[in-house]
């Protein structure tokens, strides 16, 4: 039985932020992510079967038969998830150390998506620089659920900047959070609840009783990472010449609980107050309108500029925490 100390989780931890910054997340081999998403959606076929059945069993019966089943769903996830990376590491690291050490920052790197956030981001702005429309909603369509197809310039812009702000917490700020605590397993069981929330924790007619254990896992596990990623998206805002802090940090405080996630609301509010312009608003999902909460204040218009500071904000925050993680390591 090994158990790293806590120098040897914050140094994998660095080293797969470094990772993440460099190569993002590579074709191959398969990621863990794409694994977990496989496993959700074959035992979601065998559990919840899109494949209309007729039933006798009455109304409050069959709710709490999806609900438990979604509990089925969401502890056979993130206890397998857990498990089979315990187990990988742990053969790694009986054959040598730094085999350990290799597999586990390897392992920490896939479920942090710094890069792959940048890169999702900027497949909307190249196309907005230049004027291409079509492209623009096309691959905003690839990161948001909303209809785009009619979307123009600021609101484009809006959707990418909601994305980039909510993934702070969700593809950055909890799992490297979790893998401090308990290394690439954690991580992996963090990154597997996630992944649960974002394809069955939905409150619509399908999801709304099998998807609740999930989204309501994901909420807690989210919990503290996103008033983390709150204080870090302040300084960061006190860092950057053009940012406020402190609208950022009042922002916080008068619009983050109006959004529907206890956690989504805090990164998008920090982020809105920093640049000075309203978040959420109207989206229209399959057709039918829906009215978002409106964060921050709308000092002046959205512009597509908008998406590269958002992106710059979300490596400030990754750069504050390896910055943070390395004297921490090597003061003490």
């Amino acid at each position: 039985m090994w158990i790293y100390t806590w120098q040897e989780l914050v140094w994998m931890t660095v080293a797969a932020i470094a990772l993440d910054w460099l190569i993002g997340d590579p074709k191959w081999p398969t990621h863990p992510v794409i694994i977990i998403g496989r496993w959700i959606r074959w035992v979601e076929d065998r559990l919840h079967p899109k494949k209309v059945v007729i039933t006798t069993i009455p109304v409050d019966r069959h709710s709490k038969w999806l609900h438990m089943k979604g509990v089925l769903l969401t502890l056979s996830t993130i206890t397998l998830s857990f498990a089979v990376v315990l187990v990988l590491v742990h053969f790694a690291n009986d054959i040598h150390p730094w085999l350990g050490y290799a597999v586990s920052t390897w392992l920490i790197s896939t479920t942090v998506a710094i890069k792959g956030l940048k890169d999702a981001a900027y497949l909307v702005y190249n196309p907005l620089r230049t004027g291409n429309l079509a492209d623009a909603r096309k691959y905003t369509g690839y990161i948001v659920g909303r209809d785009t197809d009619a979307l123009h310039e600021e609101e484009l812009t809006r959707a990418v900047v909601e994305t980039v702000a909510e993934n702070i917490v969700d593809a950055v700020i909890a799992p490297l959070f979790y893998a401090l605590i308990g290394g690439a397993p954690l991580a992996m069981l963090y990154r597997a609840s996630n992944t649960l929330d974002s394809m069955v924790g939905y409150r619509n007619d399908r999801y709304r009783h099998f998807g609740t254990a999930s989204a309501r896992w994901d909420d807690a596990l989210n919990w503290i990472p996103a008033r983390l990623t709150g204080i870090l998206l302040i300084l960061v805002a006190l860092a950057k010449p053009g940012l406020s802090a402190p609208r950022a940090a009042a922002a916080i405080r008068r619009f983050a609980q109006l959004h529907p996630s206890p956690n989504s609301g805090i990164p998008e509010s920090a982020v809105a107050g920093a640049l000075g312009i309203e978040l959420g608003g109207l989206n229209v999902y399959g057709g039918a309108a829906s009215e978002r909460a409106r964060l921050g204040w709308p000092l002046r218009p959205r512009t597509q500029r908008d998406i590269v500071n958002a992106v710059s904000m979300l490596y400030g925050v990754s750069y504050l925490v390896m910055g943070g993680l390395l004297c921490v390591v090597l003061i003490f």
